[in-house]
């Protein structure tokens, strides 16, 4: 009675799943090939900048910022999932609505609470993910604030550098879950719709992940 249900909301993981596998493949063998391997380098240079000149202005408003949209989108998390459950209340008074293009799909209560569940449970995910950020962000300060050497001399501040870059690649996990709800949303009104929202995630991602062609082609370059 599933089975169509269960089988698209797999492939649709398992497609999602994968692109992340290949982009993350594409940022180890090629940090420049994506914006996050970019940003990755970037994060890296600054904090040796900002150990070397004692910068501790930039560094704080430079933090101050990541903590806050960490914050930002944590607490948006928890609001959406609270939005969420209050349709578990009024799930009879809607559901009909929405199951009127579900062709294939089942229109069973228990299928519908299983896409709710779903649901939560992606935003918890993104909550959870983003929260790990913050701490990162505010452990990677008191790091900073405390080293006096060089990051390329001296061991806590690389200890700084790691949180720093483990922060956002929390931040990012967070933001891969919080896009994942596009197809989770497409779902309640129907499987297929929900194979078409990953389809169409993907493509948008993968344009939003790639640094541009001009910009990979820079360091080889600049090595010549």
């Amino acid at each position: 009675m599933y089975t169509f249900d269960l089988l698209c909301f797999a492939f649709s993981l398992i497609l999602y799943t994968a692109y992340n596998l290949y982009i993350g493949f594409r940022e180890t063998t090629d940090p420049s090939y994506t914006i996050h391997g970019v940003s990755k380098t970037v994060r890296t240079q600054w904090v040796s900048v900002i150990i070397k000149d004692h910068n501790g202005i930039l560094a704080v408003q430079t933090l101050r910022n990541a903590t806050m949209t960490s914050s930002f989108m944590a607490s948006t998390s928890v609001l959406l999932a609270v939005g969420v459950l209050s349709l578990t209340g009024n799930g009879e008074n809607v559901k009909h609505t929405w199951h009127a293009l579900n062709i294939f799909g089942s229109v069973d209560p228990g299928m519908f609470a299983f896409k709710i569940l779903a649901l939560l449970l992606n935003f918890f995910i993104a909550f959870f993910c983003f929260a790990s950020s913050l701490r990162l962000y505010t452990h990677s300060g008191f790091m900073l604030g405390a080293e006096a050497g060089s990051c390329d001399t001296t061991k806590d501040s690389c200890v700084a550098e790691k949180y720093l870059n483990m922060g956002a690649h929390h931040f990012y996990l967070g933001m891969r879950a919080f896009y994942f709800t596009v197809p989770l949303v497409f779902w309640i009104f129907g499987a297929q719709f929900m194979i078409l929202g990953t389809i169409f995630l993907i493509s948008i991602i993968f344009i939003l992940d790639k640094t541009p062609f001009s910009y990979r082609r820079r360091p080889d370059a600049n090595e010549q």
